[in-house]
């Protein structure tokens, strides 16, 4: 078939980039599932699969684990998503046949789809359905053995738009600061998960936090709409939000959305410039057709996203299908001013009084410690620790599942302990637990020297009482 318009050769050192590199995001969200699903999600985890199951139909949550649900096999799942991953980001679909690379990736994506579609309250972030959707177009990306096809890249350039715009969008209709561009005086410390540098980037001067934020408005509103200009404007747009996301990467933890909005970038770039594509067959009839259905199926798809973009009421990371093959993405159209945080403290004693030892559990990402400076863990995703987050905006974030957690942790839950830095009681599990909340702040420099701690908190309230297994201190 010479279908010379189908394909770009252009394109043959982008496509590769982006396989590797996409695959690389669903090896980190293959382990992290393996590794953290027993207490999230488990048979005895806080909100059990086999649970949730006999509520939703396959209809309204298609999952391999409609038919069959055991710790064991999603652990085989999640693994086996973990190496197959693992395989592609080191070439391996470009060492078979064009079908085997096409069924390998599709495997990829309807195991990551079963593990989302069961994962309740601690796989709904936007994030999630975004790897879902880019992995569902690299199904038709094709390998080595064809050059990339054309319609396939300018999807992936309106997934990447609709990532970055409706972002951008959602900040001018949503919090005032983002209009007078004084947001960022306070997101970087009221972020859900702080990094490394993150308290150096609230102590930058004022000045320049009001310039990150108009920077961030032509970044997300302008630079979008360029993607879909002719070369070379388009590689420099995507050139721009490649070291806007690096930015955001340096400054804070946000799992794998700002690698996967960089990866999203890399089809957008004439690969060229940088090397010469080798001579690449024209691809088989079947293929092109197969295209051609897919890009008729996401426009169609596209219908309600694009609503969403132009609505006044506008929606962030929201899936219009069970399959997550066409969402709405926005980040951050309210920022914080002030921040809250859970303390989660045990104690032995069983008989409280008023000079009792109440001992505090640390996460291994959000703050507890005060001296203790954040850590980097994005692209890895700390579900529970992001969750602690959200329960500490308001107690109905947590209903579902902080008793459960609570529970675990008087039981001595490995599991759950395991999701945790430190546990205060290795011996044995505490007779009471509480959990209490604070105020938390960046120090100052002053009071960095002085003290050598990144936070300064103050007591706001009770959170839970003192809890007992089976009931209240």
């Amino acid at each position: 078939m010479e279908w010379f318009w189908f394909t770009s050769s252009d394109y043959w050192l982008s496509r590769l980039v982006f396989q590797r590199a996409l695959a690389g995001l669903y090896l980190v969200a293959f382990a992290g599932a393996a590794l953290q699903f027993k207490a999230l999600i488990g048979e005895r985890g806080m909100l059990p699969v086999p649970a949730y199951l006999r509520r939703v139909t396959p209809r309204q949550a298609p999952s391999l684990f409609h038919r069959h649900y055991s710790d064991r096999f999603f652990a085989l799942c999640a693994w086996t998503g973990a190496a197959l991953a693992a395989a592609l980001a080191a070439g391996a679909g470009d060492a078979v046949p064009l079908a085997v690379c096409m069924l390998m990736w599709a495997v990829l994506w309807a195991l990551y789809l079963s593990i989302v579609n069961v994962g309740q309250t601690w796989y709904g972030f936007g994030w999630e359905s975004l790897l879902l959707e880019a992995g569902f177009l690299a199904v038709f990306l094709g390998n080595e053995r064809t050059a990339p096809p054309v319609l396939i890249l300018w999807l992936l350039r309106w997934l990447l738009f609709r990532v970055e715009f409706g972002a951008g969008l959602i900040k001018l209709r949503g919090d005032p600061c983002w209009r007078d561009l004084t947001c960022l005086y306070y997101h970087h410390e009221t972020q859900p998960m702080p990094g490394p540098l993150s308290w150096f980037f609230h102590r930058l001067p004022r000045p320049l936090h009001r310039v990150e934020a108009a920077a961030n408005h032509v970044t997300q509103l302008v630079v979008p709409v360029l993607l879909f200009t002719p070369q070379p404007v388009a590689s420099v747009a995507a050139g721009v939000i490649i070291v806007t996301q690096l930015w955001l990467v340096l400054s804070g933890n946000f799992a794998w959305l700002n690698w996967i909005t960089i990866v999203l970038a890399v089809p957008a770039v004439d690969g060229s410039l940088f090397a010469e594509a080798p001579a690449l067959p024209a691809p088989p009839l079947w293929y092109g057709i197969l295209v051609l259905a897919v890009t008729a199926l996401v426009l169609f798809l596209s219908r309600n996203p694009a609503r969403n973009l132009l609505s006044r009421r506008q929606a962030m990371n929201r899936s219009f299908d069970p399959l997550h093959l066409v969402n709405t993405y926005g980040a951050f159209g309210t920022v914080g001013r002030i921040r809250h945080e859970i303390v989660i403290e045990g104690t032995d004693e069983t008989v409280l009084h008023a000079g009792t030892v109440w001992r505090a559990y640390e996460f291994k990402g959000k703050p507890g410690d005060v001296r203790r400076l954040p850590r980097q863990f994005a692209p890895y995703h700390l579900r529970l620790d992001w969750m602690m987050w959200f329960a500490a905006l308001s107690p109905a974030y947590a209903y579902s599942w902080f008793g459960g957690l609570v529970e675990r942790l008087l039981d001595g839950d490995r599991d759950t302990l395991r999701l945790l830095r430190h546990n205060p009681f290795p011996e044995a599990p505490p007779a009471v637990v509480r959990a209490r909340l604070y105020r938390y702040r960046f120090t100052t420099w002053q009071e960095l020297r002085a003290t050598g701690a990144w936070w300064h908190r103050t007591y706001v309230r009770e959170f839970m009482p003192p809890t007992r297994l089976g009931a209240s201190a």
